[in-house]
């Protein structure tokens, strides 16, 4: 998964549900998308696995204006967002369980939070 070095944010109104309280797995997916369907296991199973994680699908035709504001250009797209919604990650295509992890554990480390505090 690749860095984010912006300040960009997404905030609890724009996923459509609240903010896990330590990070949140945001999927943008299309219909008839074979690998999304895979994203939302593997980001299902990890949500699971780790404490105060949020997994949300945002259904990428429907909210066209959010996709395009993001410069989304292929799903499904990940975003690894910290507790505070700063994209700490970005990725699309089918992700590795270990990468999400590995993203997770940057959104949610100390020193992510002092960094970004």
């Amino acid at each position: 998964m690749e860095g984010h070095r912006s300040e960009e944010r997404l905030s609890a109104a724009e996923i459509g549900t609240e903010l896990g309280e330590r990070a949140t797995l945001v999927q943008f997916s299309t219909a008839f998308c074979q690998p999304c369907r895979a994203t939302r296991r593997v980001l299902a199973d990890v949500a699971a696995m780790v404490d105060g994680v949020e997994h949300c699908e945002i259904d990428a035709e429907a909210r066209l204006e959010l996709v395009r504001s993001l410069r989304i250009d292929a799903t499904p797209t990940v975003f690894v967002l910290d507790a505070d919604g700063r994209v700490v990650r970005r990725a699309s295509g089918l992700p590795r369980k270990a990468d999400v992890i590995a993203a997770l554990g940057a959104a949610i480390s100390p020193s992510h939070s002092q960094r970004t505090a």
